[in-house]
């Protein structure tokens, strides 16, 4: 082959574009990651409540029905609702309000749990009462989800989640859990509705579409 052909040979191939890579695959997508919560007392849980170099003051008591725990001393005070370490610092502060201690430093321990229960009714496939765990969050959609998921008759859009407040009011909250279900909401603030974060003693109804 001549020179000058040869080197035209060279230099294309020099120039020619490289062969394309084989496509990888895209990655399976990754579970989204649980919610992790800190541990809230609830009404029927039962305490001990220590107190550094006030033995006698120790007590062991379960939270009432308005959420309150009765101490020696000072009476009622009301954790529930609170982490610990929250309810440590309010009765320290009781105890420093009632000028009964001047620097006292409390430790709550749990010594029993009420259990963590959220009612389904209505038109969901199996009614019930089902647990939630103490430390994971659980959402509204998947609290149906784990009831069956709605009847064929449900009202879907309509979904009622009853809420006891910390002063002892009922708050009911109207959800569209339908739609997001089937991908079909495109509101934010609507969805985020529907992934509600449920607490314990929470009342979900689903009621019948009206025809």
């Amino acid at each position: 082959m001549p020179a000058i052909l040869m080197g035209w040979s060279l230099l294309a191939l020099a120039l020619a574009p490289a062969p394309a890579a084989p496509a990888q695959a895209a990655p399976p997508p990754q579970p989204e990651a649980k919610r992790i919560l800190p541990y809230r007392i609830i009404t029927n849980d039962r305490l001990g409540v220590h107190i550094f170099q006030e033995d006698d003051l120790g007590i062991t008591a379960r939270v009432d029905s308005k959420g309150d725990m009765n101490l020696n001393m000072i009476g009622e005070v009301h954790v529930a609702g609170q982490t610990l370490g929250e309810a440590e610092r309010t009765i320290e502060a009781a105890y420093v309000a009632g000028q009964f201690l001047k620097n006292p430093r409390v430790t709550l321990t749990v010594e029993e749990l009420a259990p963590r229960e959220i009612s389904v009714q209505g038109y969901v496939k199996s009614p019930g009462r089902y647990p939630l765990a103490i430390e994971t969050a659980t959402s509204l959609v998947d609290m149906i989800s784990r009831a069956g998921g709605l009847q064929d008759t449900a009202w879907g859009t309509r979904v009622k989640v009853t809420r006891i407040m910390p002063d002892g009011s009922a708050h009911v909250f109207e959800v569209d859990v339908e739609s997001v279900m089937k991908g079909k909401m495109k509101d934010k603030d609507k969805v985020q509705a529907a992934n509600m974060m449920l607490e314990p003693g929470d009342v979900i109804y689903v009621p019948e579409r009206i025809i």
